[in-house]
């Protein structure tokens, strides 16, 4: 049973995409681990030295997904 589960879908411009990204990459190179802020409330998840990185790409005829999951 997950005692903790956040989703968060929206809309971005690719530069902002990015940006994301390198935010996130920047929090697990120096600070070992991620923050989140939903709903008024601050997440922090504390990541260990090594994690499972999995990379999926999906083409369809209606769109593409590209999906990066870290699992520890």
């Amino acid at each position: 049973m997950d005692i903790l589960e956040l989703e968060q879908k929206e809309r971005l411009g690719r530069e902002e995409a990015a940006a994301r990204l390198r935010n996130l990459a920047d929090m697990l190179s120096r600070h070992n681990d991620i923050e989140f802020d939903r709903g008024g409330m601050h997440f922090k998840v504390r990541v260990p030295d090594e994690v499972n990185l999995k990379l999926e790409l999906e083409v369809a005829d209606d769109g593409c997904e590209f999906e990066i999951e870290l699992t520890w």
